[in-house]
Protein backbone atom coordinates (compact mmCIF):
# COMPACT_ATOMS: atom_id res chain seq x y z
CA UNK A 1 0.00 0.00 0.00
CA UNK A 2 1.27 3.48 -0.84
CA UNK A 3 1.45 6.33 1.60
CA UNK A 4 -1.43 8.80 1.65
CA UNK A 5 -1.05 11.65 -0.86
CA UNK A 6 -2.14 15.26 -0.39
CA UNK A 7 -4.45 16.78 -3.01
CA UNK A 8 -4.34 20.52 -3.61
CA UNK A 9 -5.85 22.79 -6.26
CA UNK A 10 -6.23 26.54 -6.70
CA UNK A 11 -9.66 25.87 -8.26
CA UNK A 12 -11.12 25.40 -4.75
CA UNK A 13 -10.64 27.38 -1.54
CA UNK A 14 -7.38 26.75 0.29
CA UNK A 15 -7.54 25.59 3.90
CA UNK A 16 -8.29 28.47 6.26
CA UNK A 17 -5.11 30.33 7.26
CA UNK A 18 -3.05 28.27 9.64
CA UNK A 19 -5.54 25.40 9.75
CA UNK A 20 -3.78 22.03 9.80
CA UNK A 21 -5.74 20.13 7.14
CA UNK A 22 -5.54 19.30 3.44
CA UNK A 23 -8.20 19.89 0.80
CA UNK A 24 -8.16 16.12 0.30
CA UNK A 25 -6.11 13.01 0.91
CA UNK A 26 -5.78 10.00 -1.37
CA UNK A 27 -5.48 6.71 0.51
CA UNK A 28 -5.56 3.51 -1.49
CA UNK A 29 -8.27 3.83 -4.14
CA UNK A 30 -10.23 6.43 -2.17
CA UNK A 31 -10.10 10.21 -1.96
CA UNK A 32 -11.27 11.87 1.25
CA UNK A 33 -12.32 15.50 0.70
CA UNK A 34 -12.35 17.82 3.69
CA UNK A 35 -15.58 19.69 4.40
CA UNK A 36 -16.26 22.35 1.79
CA UNK A 37 -18.43 25.43 2.17
CA UNK A 38 -19.79 27.88 -0.38
CA UNK A 39 -16.64 29.98 -0.58
CA UNK A 40 -15.82 31.43 -3.97
CA UNK A 41 -12.14 30.50 -4.47
CA UNK A 42 -11.50 33.75 -6.36
CA UNK A 43 -12.76 36.04 -3.57
CA UNK A 44 -12.56 33.82 -0.46
CA UNK A 45 -16.06 34.96 0.48
CA UNK A 46 -19.30 33.02 0.85
CA UNK A 47 -21.43 33.29 -2.29
CA UNK A 48 -24.66 35.26 -2.01
CA UNK A 49 -28.02 33.64 -2.63
CA UNK A 50 -28.71 31.43 0.38
CA UNK A 51 -28.83 27.67 0.63
CA UNK A 52 -29.17 26.93 -3.10
CA UNK A 53 -26.22 29.12 -4.12
CA UNK A 54 -24.06 27.88 -1.24
CA UNK A 55 -24.85 24.24 -2.04
CA UNK A 56 -24.00 24.81 -5.72
CA UNK A 57 -20.68 26.46 -4.83
CA UNK A 58 -19.89 23.73 -2.31
CA UNK A 59 -20.34 21.13 -5.05
CA UNK A 60 -18.22 23.21 -7.44
CA UNK A 61 -15.44 23.24 -4.84
CA UNK A 62 -15.73 19.50 -4.17
CA UNK A 63 -15.78 18.77 -7.90
CA UNK A 64 -12.58 20.77 -8.47
CA UNK A 65 -10.81 18.90 -5.66
CA UNK A 66 -12.06 15.52 -6.85
CA UNK A 67 -10.92 16.27 -10.41
CA UNK A 68 -7.47 17.27 -9.11
CA UNK A 69 -7.35 13.92 -7.32
CA UNK A 70 -8.31 11.92 -10.40
CA UNK A 71 -11.93 11.35 -9.42
CA UNK A 72 -15.24 13.14 -9.85
CA UNK A 73 -18.72 13.62 -8.49
CA UNK A 74 -19.81 10.51 -10.39
CA UNK A 75 -17.46 8.48 -8.14
CA UNK A 76 -18.94 9.59 -4.78
CA UNK A 77 -19.53 6.82 -2.25
CA UNK A 78 -20.30 8.81 0.94
CA UNK A 79 -21.14 12.38 1.86
CA UNK A 80 -21.88 14.16 5.10
CA UNK A 81 -23.93 17.35 4.98
CA UNK A 82 -23.81 19.84 7.83
CA UNK A 83 -26.66 22.39 7.93
CA UNK A 84 -27.08 25.42 10.15
CA UNK A 85 -30.87 25.07 9.86
CA UNK A 86 -32.70 21.81 9.17
CA UNK A 87 -35.38 24.02 7.61
CA UNK A 88 -32.97 24.35 4.63
CA UNK A 89 -32.99 20.58 4.10
CA UNK A 90 -35.55 20.57 1.27
CA UNK A 91 -33.82 23.21 -0.85
CA UNK A 92 -30.38 21.73 -0.15
CA UNK A 93 -31.67 18.26 -1.03
CA UNK A 94 -33.16 19.41 -4.37
CA UNK A 95 -29.90 21.15 -5.29
CA UNK A 96 -27.80 18.19 -4.05
CA UNK A 97 -29.81 15.83 -6.29
CA UNK A 98 -28.70 17.75 -9.41
CA UNK A 99 -25.04 16.92 -8.68
CA UNK A 100 -25.19 13.22 -7.84
CA UNK A 101 -25.66 10.27 -10.18
CA UNK A 102 -28.70 8.03 -10.55
CA UNK A 103 -27.04 5.88 -7.87
CA UNK A 104 -26.52 8.51 -5.17
CA UNK A 105 -23.88 8.02 -2.48
CA UNK A 106 -24.61 7.08 1.10
CA UNK A 107 -25.26 10.26 3.08
CA UNK A 108 -25.71 11.64 6.56
CA UNK A 109 -27.19 15.08 7.23
CA UNK A 110 -26.92 16.82 10.58
CA UNK A 111 -27.76 20.24 11.98
CA UNK A 112 -24.87 22.09 13.61
CA UNK A 113 -24.53 25.19 15.76
CA UNK A 114 -21.99 27.01 13.59
CA UNK A 115 -19.94 26.60 10.40
CA UNK A 116 -16.73 28.28 9.19
CA UNK A 117 -16.87 31.70 7.49
CA UNK A 118 -20.56 32.14 8.29
CA UNK A 119 -21.57 29.34 5.91
CA UNK A 120 -24.99 27.72 6.19
CA UNK A 121 -23.99 24.41 4.59
CA UNK A 122 -20.82 22.31 4.57
CA UNK A 123 -20.31 19.00 2.78
CA UNK A 124 -17.49 16.47 3.05
CA UNK A 125 -17.16 13.42 0.85
CA UNK A 126 -15.39 10.18 0.04
CA UNK A 127 -15.03 9.05 -3.58
CA UNK A 128 -13.38 6.30 -5.58
CA UNK A 129 -10.45 7.14 -7.81
CA UNK A 130 -10.87 6.54 -11.53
Amino acid sequence: MTDPAVVSTDAAPAPFAGAPYSQAIIAGNLVFVSGQVGLDPATSTIVAGGIVAETQQTFANMSAILEAAGSGLDRLVKTTVFLMEMGDFGAMNETYATFVSATPPARSTVQVAKLPAGAIVEIECVALLR
